[in-house]
């Protein structure tokens, strides 16, 4: 097998539709899923387009994983409910039920426990 120069490869390249090239002064890449967050500090990032699309090839030393908190959406009806039968008002139910991640026995506990 032969070595190919760079210059070959170049125009190999050119000749199959694909240009290659760096993205400059990019200080940080984020990838977002639904459960975590994972950043690269200082990347190099590669473009390579083919054929109409893009493709990011992202090497990087500093990596970073964050895990994402989801927000609970407490439903009006559960707040209301809380409250009514804690006896307590509609922010404190709301704010027990946030604490407790939307679990309405274990709110009502909460709030019964600190009367």
């Amino acid at each position: 097998m032969r070595r190919v120069s760079p210059r070959e490869a170049k125009r190999m390249m050119q000749r199959m539709g694909l240009s290659m090239g760096e993205m400059p002064d990019v200080q940080q890449v984020i990838f977002k899923t639904s459960t975590k967050e994972i950043i690269i500090e200082n990347p190099a990032v590669a473009i390579m387009e083919m054929h109409g699309q893009k493709i990011f090839q992202v090497t990087g030393e500093k990596i970073v994983e964050k895990a994402i908190e989801k927000k609970v959406s407490i439903p009006e009806e559960d707040i209301q409910l809380v409250a009514t039968q804690a006896k307590v008002s509609v922010e404190e139910a709301r704010a027990a039920l946030e604490q407790t991640k939307g679990d309405l026995a274990q709110a009502i506990l909460l709030l019964s426990q600190t009367k």
